[in-house]
């Protein structure tokens, strides 16, 4: 199990301390709740995401079927109103083409501002 001390410090896109995206399902690379990252973390599971239909058949078009339950990966499969952590170019690539999901600001990790901007990402603040 990861140790939750590395997301005590991190920051998050709103310049506060990161705050946990999801525990139910639990989500973020570390399986840990947490949007955060590290150099092993090659898709940048940075952006904390309210799922919508049309992201989730955006992202099944794409290659990555978050809706199917995966039992092996302890995975219960996604749905409308979860709560995830996604990759910041995933979510960046559905923005662009019209599909990008919520974001809860509290919970996406600092480092998402190096690939979208923090305007458009406040314009998809969730409102929770």
């Amino acid at each position: 199990m990861a140790d939750d001390s590395g997301s005590r410090h991190q920051r998050n896109v709103l310049s506060g301390l990161l705050q946990a995206c999801c525990t139910d399902p639990v989500t973020g690379f570390f399986r840990d709740g947490y949007c955060r990252t590290d150099e092993h973390d090659h898709g940048r599971h940075v952006v904390c995401a309210v799922m919508s239909t049309e992201f989730l058949i955006f992202s099944q078009t794409r290659g990555n079927d978050l809706m199917t339950p995966r039992p092996e990966y302890d995975f219960p499969g996604l749905k409308p109103g979860d709560r995830w952590c996604v990759c910041v170019l995933r979510w960046k690539e559905a923005y662009e083409a019209g599909m990008a999901p919520a974001v809860v600001l509290a919970s996406t990790h600092e480092s998402a501002l190096h690939h979208v901007d923090r305007a458009v990402l406040l314009a998809h603040g969730a409102t929770i």
